[in-house]
């Protein structure tokens, strides 16, 4: 590549290539149009939820339209450009722009020209970093407001991945609330209690003793989902966070689930909550999670960094089945 930022011609990007296999590929970069810019990127973060069913080839046939990124290239399953976490810095397009620190839903690549509509300011507050977590933050406030949790509630998480910690990190912030946290990991407590919530590992907790107004689910597993519906108290609102992708996952809807009236709904980032929806846009709200994640406790959610280089060979180990750790930032 040549090494003139204003130069540039090409990029490398890293391709889902077939089940369990990735690889990089250079691409021909244009140079940006008038309205556009050229982003050199920093950071960008894996989603282990939503990259670890691509990496597998475990998008259903009837999602592969929606599950498309806003920047993917291919299609799904393979081969398939993809990922929403990227933040650079603006080495291309109008003077006033340049050297501006962005983040944008793009996919993992080292350069990349986008629309500056697409590319929204990163706050001084907040470190780039820790800009790529902004995909799961906006992710984590939508649910908030999908929920309906207020002041006071006592509020269930069930599953303390990067998603569900970031559900108690806000919930905590409601004045007066009882966020709980339930996780199989203990390693997870400390993150919990520094954001503001309790913890339980799941073998110890007992649900029917909680009686909450509002539960989260974010762990993607059977047992997680009869864990949040166990927990929920009479009418209380159980709010899916988790993409299963393909497969079917067993729901208990016996027992008092009935009884309670339990409302289980579904609460996905491609739409904005209802409740927001009149006076949202998406560049509002991406713009507000930016801005959530200034507080420097919300660097415990990044536990490893990998060169681009060496990604594709770490996917199997950073994406397969019981992985440790939460964020993994890919380095340029």
């Amino acid at each position: 590549m040549n090494s003139d930022p204003a130069q540039a011609t090409t990029a490398r990007a890293l391709w889902y290539e077939a089940p369990q296999s990735a690889g990089l590929r250079l691409e021909a970069l244009p140079q940006p149009g008038p309205a556009e810019a050229r982003v050199a990127t920093r950071w960008s973060a894996l989603s282990r939820g939503t990259e670890r069913l691509i990496f597998e080839g475990r998008v259903p046939v009837s999602e592969r339209q929606r599950m498309r990124g806003p920047f993917q290239q291919g299609d799904f399953p393979f081969p398939v450009k993809y990922g929403y976490c990227a933040a650079g810095v603006v080495e291309a397009g109008p003077p006033d722009w340049l050297g501006k620190e962005v983040f944008c839903l793009h996919p993992h690549q080292d350069r990349f020209v986008a629309p500056l509509a697409a590319l929204r300011p990163v706050p001084s507050a907040t470190p780039l970093r820790r800009a790529p977590l902004a995909a799961n933050m906006e992710t984590a406030l939508n649910a908030l407001w999908d929920s309906g949790a207020g002041p006071g509630d006592r509020i269930v998480i069930v599953g303390a991945g990067v998603l569900g910690l970031l559900i108690a990190y806000l919930a905590a912030r409601l004045p007066g609330s009882e966020p709980l946290v339930i996780d199989k990991e203990a390693a997870r407590q400390d993150i919990a209690t520094a954001f503001g919530a309790s913890f339980q590992l799941a073998g110890e907790f007992e649900p029917e003793a909680v009686e909450a107004d509002v539960v989260f689910h974010a762990s993607a597993t059977a047992g997680g989902l009869a864990l949040a519906l166990a927990s929920a108290g009479f009418e209380a609102k159980v709010v899916e966070t988790s993409w299963h992708g393909e497969g079917d996952t067993p729901t208990p809807l016996g027992g008092a689930f009935h009884a309670k009236r339990l409302q289980l709904i579904s609460s996905q980032v491609g739409q904005l909550s209802p409740s927001r929806r009149p006076r949202w846009t998406y560049a509002r709200r991406l713009d507000k999670a930016l801005e959530l994640l200034a507080d420097p406790l919300l660097d415990a959610l990044i536990s490893e960094e990998v060169d681009l280089e060496a990604t594709p060979r770490e996917l199997p180990r950073l994406l397969g089945a019981g992985a440790r750790g939460l964020a993994t930032l890919i380095r340029y």
